[in-house]
């Protein structure tokens, strides 16, 4: 198992640059299947699940291709409507295909999209929205059959929010007939990227970055040329590991616009921080101290994405913190290896409560999703001494060139049992970029 040796202990320092949005490009790619066309996307993260989701294009009979950042994508002989399990199983985005199948082709066929382990993640509310524009939609036994003729207009009112749910309305609607109106609405950042990427294809959309989207359907789609926006979870990733260790980083591509609420709350916790739209830069210096509460809520709200790394960030800060869950039931799998650390951590239903510590020790650990391995990262961080985290398979789903850019804030880590840093990223029946 791939294992990531880190010395921990010492203050951060340094300047990174952060890469494109896993999820923004994720269902970006997935738009690419919309209109067979050539495609050329900038600034996106050589990570394992952009890797998945061009084998899927490839085995639909796409061809992608990857020049350092940019991702050169032809879906003009594209043809395939079936997503094969083992690809379906790796990826929760995967299921984003669906829309854009149904849109360009009338019908799909996958199985119940994977992912990081996190409780009951339904796509109830993914197919509901695509039966009210006129899909036919089959469950049995674990996949999912679609057909849609013809995709006609309709107002869907989401029961909740769904990121995933407003993308795939997003997507489906570019090939109906009418208008689609999409209430309660996803707000997140990157469903206003996809949007515009669509946008540029020659999609007509209005009420981006609300909560009410309307979308003409069956405008005539082209190739595009797009850069995908900066990942804010990776961002606040490492603003949550100097948070928690010290020091001062600065984090060129950044956008502080679309982490307010995690700047609030490191800025509320005694750290220093400077923000634009394309940087920004934290000091911390002394023992820091945790804020009360912090509960989880979509955009723009505290996201969830951000539990695990604040979490991490808070362990020897003064004081306590109640962190309440509300987006997922088992978003708490980090806590007993955090725990390993000499973290004092609390957990009832959706709740934690942290206590900070004076200090942590350093640990052998595993990850078990994306977001709390990296916590384990960030504890590992803090800790005088060597840890090991396992798991790392995680961290190369949604983390570009982590170990560089530790390694570029000061930080000595090694690698073990496979090549840790090689961004290895498993055996795809469709090789990846």
């Amino acid at each position: 198992m791939d294992a990531l040796i880190v010395h921990g202990g010492k203050p951060l320092s340094g300047e990174i640059t952060i890469s494109g949005a896993k999820n923004a490009v994720l269902p970006i790619l997935a738009a690419t299947m919309l209109h067979g066309d050539e495609y050329c996307l900038h600034n996106c993260p050589d990570i394992a699940d952009v890797r998945l989701a061009a084998a899927i294009i490839r085995c639909l009979g796409g061809r992608v291709t990857r020049r350092g950042n940019t991702l050169l994508v032809d879906t003009r002989l594209a043809v395939g409507t079936v997503i094969p399990a083992d690809l379906m199983g790796k990826m929760r985005a995967s299921v984003l295909f669906l829309g854009a199948l149904l849109a360009r082709f009338g019908e799909a066929s996958m199985t119940m999209p994977g992912g990081c382990p996190l409780g009951r993640r339904p796509i109830d509310l993914h197919l509901d929205a695509l039966a009210r524009m006129g899909a036919s939609v089959v469950l049995w036994e674990g996949e999912i059959c679609c057909e849609a003729p013809a995709l006609h207009g309709a107002t869907i009112e989401l029961q909740f929010p769904s990121v995933g749910a407003t993308e795939n309305v997003l997507l489906a609607s570019m090939g109906c007939k009418g208008t689609v109106v999409l209430q309660n609405a996803a707000k997140e950042p990157e469903i206003a990227d996809l949007a515009h990427f669509l946008q540029a294809m020659g999609g007509e959309i209005s009420g981006i970055g609300t909560d009410t989207l309307t979308i003409r359907g069956g405008a005539p789609l082209s190739g595009a040329t797009y850069t995908v926006m900066p990942d804010r979870i990776e961002a606040a990733t490492f603003l949550c590991a100097c948070a928690g260790c010290g020091g001062e980083i600065c984090l060129h591509g950044a956008d502080g616009r679309h982490l307010t609420p995690v700047l609030d709350v490191l800025t509320g916790a005694g750290c220093e921080l400077c923000w634009s739209r394309k940087c920004i830069t934290l000091r911390a210096q002394g023992r820091r101290k945790a804020p009360p509460a912090i509960e989880t809520a979509p955009y723009p709200g505290f996201p969830t994405d951000v539990q695990a790394p604040m979490m991490a960030a808070l362990l020897r800060m003064e004081g306590s913190c109640r962190f309440s869950e509300t987006i997922f039931e088992r978003r708490f799998a980090h806590v007993p290896q955090l725990r390993r650390f000499g973290a004092e951590i609390e957990t009832e239903g959706s709740a934690a409560l942290v206590r900070g510590v004076a200090s942590l020790r350093p640990a052998t650990v595993t990850g078990t999703d994306l977001r709390g391995a990296a916590a384990l990262v960030i504890a590992a961080l803090q800790a005088p001494g060597v840890s090991t985290i396992y798991g790392i398979k995680h961290l190369r789903r949604g983390y570009d060139n982590l170990e560089g850019k530790l390694r570029a804030l000061g930080v000595t880590l090694s690698e073990a049992d496979g090549g840790v840093g090689k961004n290895t990223t498993g055996n795809f029946p469709c090789h990846g970029v």
